[in-house]
């Protein structure tokens, strides 16, 4: 069975894709269908007979969720003694935009990104979206078990360092503020919606900018919505507007 996988690879039209992904990670696909999805940007969407536009936006849905999962789930193990704030922080901190922009560059995985770049649009999130939608066709691919410990052995173990995260600030919420009040513009935080019950309810927190709605964030914590709309509202700033905070930009 192995012997006929790698002589059907051999011979595939994306032999170099699945090349690629075994050398980035170390796994040899089984349907490469959906990795070459995940990294074929919106800009490039394929028009479908039913008229749905075919991209990565949908992967990258499905892969945000699963690495939210699987981050919340290693720092309640990693940390067993500190409270839900700092789990929070903490998987804002390996899962920000930012810090996924830079993994996928580091992984080589930008390499593979097809997208129609053009001068008037800003691709500053194009990375981490990638990465996120990579996630996504993996846990499709190849399960929950097996997207999971590629996360943790090859991903967090490899290129984070919990200590160093520990230590450094990732306050989305407090940039943001400070960026209203440098600008003399106001920022404010609601929570706009609420599911479930006791210990499996979900926030949703919307930010807004002069009564502008730029990002929500959902988590099972306010605080930790908020971190995430924060964010989120951050990257539309940078996408469509000025946005400096000279004092903390290093962690963006």
């Amino acid at each position: 069975m192995v012997l006929f996988r790698r002589i059907k690879i051999l011979f595939s039209a994306d032999k170099e894709y699945y090349k690629a992904i075994k050398n980035i990670f170390g796994f040899w696909p089984e349907n490469i269908f959906l990795y070459k999805q995940a990294l074929r940007h919106r800009s490039l969407a394929t028009q479908m007979s039913n008229g749905a536009r075919l991209s990565n936006e949908r992967l990258e849905f499905l892969g945000d969720a699963i690495l939210d999962a699987i981050v919340a789930d290693y720092m309640f193990k990693k940390f067993p003694l500190r409270d839900e704030g700092f789990l929070t922080e903490m998987r804002t901190k390996i899962v920000s935009r930012a810090q996924l922009n830079k993994l996928c560059q580091k992984l080589g995985l930008n390499q593979l990104i097809i997208a129609q770049y053009e001068a008037h649009t800003n691709y500053k999130s194009i990375n981490g979206d990638a990465f996120e939608a990579f996630i996504g066709a993996l846990y499709l691919d190849k399960g929950y078990r097996f997207t999971q410990q590629l996360v943790i052995n090859r991903i967090i173990n490899v290129y984070y360092d919990l200590n160093t995260l520990v230590e450094t600030d990732f306050n989305f919420k407090s940039k943001l503020i400070e960026w209203g009040q440098k600008e003399k513009k106001s920022v404010t935080f609601s929570v706009v919606a609420e599911q479930g019950a006791n210990h499996h309810k979900l926030y949703l927190v919307e930010v807004a900018v002069d009564n502008e709605s730029i990002g929500k964030g959902q988590d099972h914590s306010i605080k930790g919505a908020e971190q995430i709309a924060a964010e989120k509202a951050i990257s539309y700033l940078k996408e469509n507007y000025v946005f400096d905070n000279s004092s903390q930009s290093d962690n963006l």
